[in-house]
């Protein structure tokens, strides 16, 4: 191409044999692009020329000759002759979203993953063979649709994410297996979730929880990447361009198990190290000289070694730290010292016996490179001057000697060793200026060596964390190192390991289990794991089959790849249960492709999904709505799909009823025929009293922006209250179980929620506060409301043995957090008029008062439950609604017959008034509402229930915000006055 300027865009250089290269480039226009190939190192290359524009390139990993390629399209491309030809293997390719087979998990080397769009425009996760992969011969490989830029294929792992409202559910395959949803601990509400590592049959991730920005938590799983447990808190992370994410986490190679992480603490950043992956984590012990042999002034635990963690743009050169297989224990970095890592300090250091001790080298960054199993380390500085100097040490960076590798300056794009972890030569490849061609120069340091090792040239070492502890991940390791003294080549046959004894299990082999983590400011009572107050330990699983035995979980498990023997056994437990038949209970109903608005005729497909409780032995009703009926055996094991088409326009109520002999479950979804649907949740008070006021709200999750219908169904009637509005005001004319269903309808959009309500005659209610630590805590969702709800209900049927069903804890929306007891009757049925006991009230208020109800949560954080002001609770539903009735219509009588007749009035009740205030504080759910139809004999006989030390009643609807009557009159008085 005479006259024509090429630009290298870019290099790739084949994983399995360094001698083959490829390099990208394009015409200065960017009209036509070539390849350039060579397979002698770089020293000859091959043209040629590509019909399309190359993104990415993909080596496979155990065939050298064949290469992927992406195009700037959105094309996937196969070649099996290093580029020479390529075929088009698919379309609508997410980018950086393919991958080639992991040789040991998957069957065929030629298998290719990728996230292919469909024409729908949702996402599949895919395979296919690169010998035939149109539209008709690739698989799918999991049931739906997923996120875009969701897949990720890394050892025996397979991860995805589906997105469905405003909740996102992450699932993994292990070894190729049925995807199952990941079990992070339940209020960890990732915004954002990375794979750090899934080495040794384990993964490592880092999950952006719900209240972090700027940092990240560590988790760490069981063998199958299902059940996930915090091993670190607030790992610094920093967002790059085209929203990639970097968190300061690195897996030192060489020796399993050791990690570096920096934490971001009160502002400051700081190194940490770990042995025994995340169980235990330590400081980095600073030198005790600098590089020139002069003491430091760093002394733990106010000085420390801090290193920068990242990683390089460049592939072909070292990041701030680096580690290799082949050199256990030998690790540089660039960092300082202090009491946090300082960004613009990048001095080097270097440890020989994986972070015992350090030692500073140079005093600016330098790019790394290992030979010879770490022999010889070659540095080169990290700058933007063309250099023509590199420096290399023999003995682990004790001594440093400068080589000129050119007689002309160039700039350095990366340092390539040639295959083989013993090879001692290495080429440094670059350009003297930005237009020049490729600089390609070979360093070779054998003649530095005179001879081969022998036995004699080794030293051994121990592997020993900061503390001196031999026994890590369950063994005593010990390894070779060349002496010193000792000018010679370890060569192919070298073998860094040279010992493993494994050590009796103690409880530094055992992490947190799933459920369970670590109190740091409860180190008094030991180092212990403690249940989180969400998780039941005693709970059977949910592959618990009945008539099959399972542990309770003692809230530990051996760290994954622990060698460890005998010993202590934290795992195991002495609680033995056998699974019971476990009633059906969170059973949901849904259709596939979650719209419940269709147009008559579709086709429709209903899914259902039960969460917990036995499937094999529990019967399914299902009811369509228009007249279908059908009853299926074993329905959400089975796949079998419920499909119908609704031909008449209308609103059909669907339910499916799960049944067995431990109990049931029910739900319901509303079809519309006419238009689709989204999500939203219903706000309402659990408890009620019949014919008083009741406040429905609906939050709609992202908030409406364009008018949105309410549709509200009550009880069973197909009939639905229609508003505008995302509040109403209802009344339960019968006391029982009513179910109350709110539906959003925004343009081609709807949503559902169904919550039921409890209908009582009389009840009461005790407002309660928290102390104030649980509100950072909070994350202002249903499912943590009710969970600590739960737990207070729990704690205090305990301390004042009244049975947990006459109890029932409501935590209210918002900050700060404040929740509603509300106490039922003995006989708590719905339909039955039942007396409060006398002897709950004070024995329940007690237990507030005397500081006794309590919890933890995240940290060892104690949560203290008390009563949200002295004397505080209403007593709603307790007067008999005739009572009150007769109360305002003595009341209007008395004004509208003048002042003569209320004159006579009061002296028929000396001393006592009956009187009302304008009340504008927020005022429980609890309301008496006025009902003319009750008669005189009702009102009489409704005086049992009034509670002679109620001294109010408030009248409005529940939420408050809205004015009040408060009315106060003596139970025996009235009596008098009614019966004279």
């Amino acid at each position: 191409m005479p006259g024509t300027t090429i630009v290298v865009t870019n290099f790739y250089i084949c994983p399995t044999n360094k001698k083959k290269v490829i390099l990208v480039s394009s015409t200065i226009n960017e009209r036509d692009q070539m390849l350039f190939i060579s397979t002698d190192e770089g020293t000859s290359f091959q043209r040629q020329p590509l019909s399309f524009t190359v993104e990415t390139l993909l080596f496979h990993p155990k065939e050298e000759d064949k290469l992927l390629a992406y195009s700037k399209e959105g094309k996937l491309y196969v070649s099996t002759d290093l580029g020479r030809k390529w075929t088009l293997l698919q379309e609508r390719v997410s980018k950086d979203r393919f991958f080639w087979s992991v040789a040991g998990v998957d069957v065929d080397p030629d298998l290719v993953h990728m996230e292919m769009q469909e024409t729908s425009g949702g996402f599949l996760y895919v395979t296919c063979l690169i010998q035939n992969c149109s539209d008709k011969m690739v698989t799918a490989q999991f049931l739906g649709k997923i996120d875009q830029n969701s897949l990720s294929v890394q050892d025996s792992y397979i991860f995805v994410k589906v997105t469905t409202g405003n909740r996102t559910k992450h699932y993994v395959s292990y070894r190729r297996n049925d995807f199952v949803q990941m079990r992070f601990p339940k209020y960890a509400l990732p915004k954002d979730v990375q794979i750090v590592s899934t080495d040794e049959n384990q993964v490592f991730l880092a999950i952006q929880e719900w209240y972090q920005t700027d940092t990240y938590n560590l988790y760490q799983s069981d063998l199958q990447g299902v059940y996930y447990s915090i091993v670190l808190e607030n790992v610094r992370s920093t967002r790059q361009p085209e929203e990639n994410v970097l968190i300061d986490i690195l897996e030192v190679r060489g020796i399993k198990g050791v990690f570096l992480a920096n934490q971001k603490a009160d502002g400051k950043v700081t190194t940490l190290i770990t042995y025994n992956k995340g169980r235990d984590w330590d400081f980095l012990t600073p030198p005790a000289t600098d590089m020139n042999g002069k003491l430091v002034n760093c002394k733990p635990p106010d000085c420390h070694l801090h290193l920068h963690l990242r990683w390089a743009d460049n592939p072909y050169v070292s990041g701030t730290v680096h580690t290799k297989d082949s050199a256990p224990g030998l690790i540089m970095g660039a960092g300082n010292l202090g009491s946090q890592l300082v960004e613009y300090k990048e001095e080097m250091y270097i440890t020989s016996d994986c972070g015992k001790s350090w030692r500073q080298v140079f005093e600016e960054e330098h790019h790394i490179l290992y030979l010879d199993h770490g022999g010889v380390i070659v540095a080169i500085k990290d700058t933007s001057i063309p250099l023509k100097i590199l420096k290399f040490s023999i003995d682990e960076g004790r001594t440093w000697n400068v080589h000129n590798f050119t007689s002309t300056s160039v700039f350095v794009d990366g340092l390539l060793s040639e295959p083989g972890d013993e090879t001692l030569v290495m080429t440094v490849f670059g350009h003297i200026s930005y237009r020049s061609d490729w600089e390609l120069v070979k360093v070779d340091f054998r003649q530095s060596f005179p001879r081969q090792c022998t036995e004699a040239d080794y030293d051994s070492w121990r592997l020993t964390d900061p503390q001196g502890e031999r026994c890590i991940m369950g063994q005593e390791r010990s390894y070779r190192k060349r002496k010193e003294s000792a000018f010679c080549i370890k060569g192919k046959s070298f073998t860094s390991a040279l010992t493993a004894k494994p050590c009796q299990c103690a409880e530094r082999d055992f992490a947190c289990d799933y459920g369970f983590e670590r109190a740091p400011s409860l180190k008094a009572e030991g180092d212990r794991c403690f249940a989180d107050f969400w998780f039941d330990p005693d709970s059977p699983p949910e592959d618990c089959h009945q008539g099959h035995r399972y542990e309770s979980s003692t809230g530990y498990r051996k760290v994954v790849s622990n060698v460890c023997e005998g010993g202590v056994n934290k795992q195991q437990s002495s609680k033995q249960h056998i699974c019971p038949l476990l009633p059906p209970k969170g059973l949901q109903l849904g259709i596939k492709g979650q719209m419940l608005a269709v147009a008559p005729g579709d086709d429709i497909t209903f899914t259902v999904v039960q969460e917990q409780g036995d499937t094999t032995n529990t019967k399914y009703q299902v009811d369509l709505g228009d007249g279908v009926r059908a009853i299926y055996r074993n329905l959400t094991v089975t796949d079998e799909p419920i499909q119908h088409r609704y031909i008449k326009p209308g609103v059909y109520r669907v339910t499916v009823k799960a049944e067995n002999a431990a109990g049931h479950d029910e739900a319901t979804v509303y079809i519309q025929v006419n238009a689709p649907l989204q999500e939203v949740h219903l706000e309402v008070v659990p408890i009620a009293g019949r014919n008083q006021e009741v406040n429905l709200t609906a939050m709609v999750l992202p908030d409406a922006t364009n008018l949105t219908i309410f549709y509200w169904w009550i009880g069973d009637n197909l009939q639905p209250i229609l508003s505008l509005e995302n509040s109403i005001i209802i009344k339960f004319p019968e006391t029982g179980e009513v179910s109350v269903t709110v539906q959003a309808s925004n343009g081609r959009s709807m949503v559902q929620d169904t919550k039921r309500v409890r209908v009582f005659e009389q009840f009461q209610v005790i407002p309660l506060s928290f102390s104030r630590n649980l509100d950072h805590f909070n994350p202002n969702i249903p499912e943590w409301r009710e969970d600590v709800g739960k737990v207070v209900t729990k704690i205090l049927s305990r301390i004042t043995g009244v049975p947990q069903e006459l109890l029932v804890t409501m935590v209210k929306p918002g900050l700060p957090t404040t929740a509603d007891l509300y106490v039922l009757p003995a006989e708590a049925k719905p339909a039955k008029r039942s007396v409060l006991s006398n002897k709950q009230i004070p024995s329940i208020k007690q237990a507030f008062t005397e500081n006794n109800v309590s919890f933890i949560v995240r940290g060892g954080l104690v949560v203290l439950v008390s009563l949200a002001e002295p004397h505080a609770g209403s007593g709603g539903g307790i007067a008999s609604p005739g009572i009150w009735a007769l109360m305002v219509f003595l009341i209007v009588c008395l004004i509208s017959t003048g002042s003569f007749v209320l004159y006579k009035f009061k002296r028929k009740i000396p001393g006592r008034n009956v009187y009302a205030q304008m009340h504008n504080e927020k005022e429980q759910e609890m309301t008496s509402p006025v009902n003319h139809s009750e008669d005189t004999q009702n009102i009489i006989q409704g005086e049992e229930f009034i509670d002679d030390d109620l001294d109010s009643q408030t009248l409005g609807n529940a939420g408050g915000n809205h004015s009040g009557v408060v009315l106060s009159i003596n139970s025996r008085e009235l009596h008098s006055y009614l019966t004279s």
